[in-house]
């Protein structure tokens, strides 16, 4: 019997050696390579700056508290995410407004999305899911048509003169729409280099931006580190290491051992995109004649970042799921769900969101399954996969 796990990092011994030149260097928190890391980053992405931090749940809060959203604002995103895309919404205690998915869809209902826009609302999160982006062209054509009744609250909000768009891309990084490249579409887009993820940091994030507002960037290191106006690294020179505390910021910063290992998997990240259309491939032909919904065909797979292998039990119910998901772990084979809406949870309920507001998303969620995807996973293993799935889904 094999043993498939469902997602472990792809390290080799260069990121090894690249945490261990750190670790020699004397210097392990935000420094030289944090900023090499973010340089490489915006150059990828396709944007002027960007701004590493500790996760993508970091970059998502500090970029709707740099907008000035709080009490008494809306933002809304969808139930069909995990628990930090609505979270940071109530951090800042601005109030989340949950769009339900579209039928058949894992994006938000677009026509949802025109009628839950009032005076209020100031941002929308959309989630780009399984490293397949949203339909940004379509959200921007709502959110412009809206523009007359939206009042900015600081120089930014109303710098954009509209809803400001801020992706949770924590699926998409690397992944494209129409040529144009995550990172480079939205206002703010909110990358995730959680262990797990296609490109990982251990922990850690990055934040991008396509605004023309001044200082986006020192506004953000102030935010991410205690409203310090210098960090550790600018401190270290004895003729200039007076600082100041201008607000009583978070503490969210990204550290070079970090930004070192980032530095290693950018290199690597075309050859793990690679891989994965290679794995997924396999996994499309094996599986073409089930009675299933794969979620990222041949047709959408040149534009995907592949991060998960999402597939729906047609005809199929949570219960024949769940035990599926059992009995595939008994064969070796690690799977997973993406995602139990939130209002399944106990906060969300207690909150006052309601399942059966948001039906689409329920049936989304009460077929779905995702097999193992990474790049330490061989053509065997796929075949492995495939043919303990079609044993026990028949």
């Amino acid at each position: 019997m094999k043993n498939i796990s469902f997602s472990p990092p792809d390290i080799t011994q260069e990121e090894i050696e690249a945490v261990e030149n750190v670790m020699r260097s004397g210097w392990l928190t935000t420094g030289f390579k944090t900023k090499e890391f973010e340089k490489k980053i915006a150059e990828y992405c396709c944007t002027k700056e960007a701004i590493c931090m500790n996760s993508a749940t970091a970059c998502l809060e500090m970029a709707i508290r740099l907008l000035g959203i709080g009490y008494g604002d809306e933002v809304i995103t969808t139930p069909y995410t995990y628990s930090a895309s609505c979270a940071v919404i109530l951090h800042t205690g601005a109030t989340p407004v949950l769009v339900d998915t579209g039928e058949n869809s894992f994006e938000m209902d677009y026509d949802k999305i025109y009628n839950s826009i009032n005076e209020k609302t100031k941002a929308i999160i959309p989630v780009d899911f399984g490293g397949v982006l949203c339909n940004y062209d379509k959200i921007f054509e709502i959110l412009n048509f809206k523009k007359k009744i939206f009042n900015g609250k600081n120089d930014i909000q109303k710098e954009i003169g509209r809803v400001c768009v801020l992706s949770d891309s924590a699926h998409s990084f690397g992944a494209k729409r129409n040529g144009k490249v995550s990172g480079s579409i939205a206002d703010f887009t909110a990358f995730s280099f959680h262990a797990v993820k296609n490109l990982t940091t251990v922990e850690g994030g990055a934040l991008v931006w396509n605004i023309n507002c001044e200082d986006i960037y020192k506004k953000l290191s102030l935010l991410s580190l205690h409203g310090q106006t210098k960090d550790a690294l600018s401190k270290m020179d004895p003729k200039n290491w007076e600082y100041d505390i201008v607000f009583p910021g978070y503490k969210n910063n990204m550290t070079d051992i970090f930004s070192a290992i980032g530095i290693v998997q950018l290199k690597r990240f075309d050859f793990f995109l690679k891989k994965r259309m290679k794995l997924v491939k396999i996994y499309n032909n094996l599986l073409k004649d089930q009675n299933i919904k794969i979620y990222q065909d041949n047709s959408i797979l040149e534009e995907s970042s592949m991060h998960l292998y999402v597939i729906r039990l047609m005809g199929k119910d949570q219960d024949f799921r769940n035990n599926l998901i059992k009995r595939m772990s008994e064969k070796g084979i690690a799977t997973n769900v993406h995602y139990k809406p939130l209002p399944l949870f106990t906060f969300y309920k207690n909150y006052g969101f309601n399942m059966n507001d948001f039906p689409n998303a329920f049936n989304m969620y009460k077929n779905e399954i995702t097999l193992p995807l990474n790049t330490l996973m061989s053509e065997e293993d796929v075949f492995y996969v495939c043919e303990n799935f079609k044993k026990e889904l028949n």
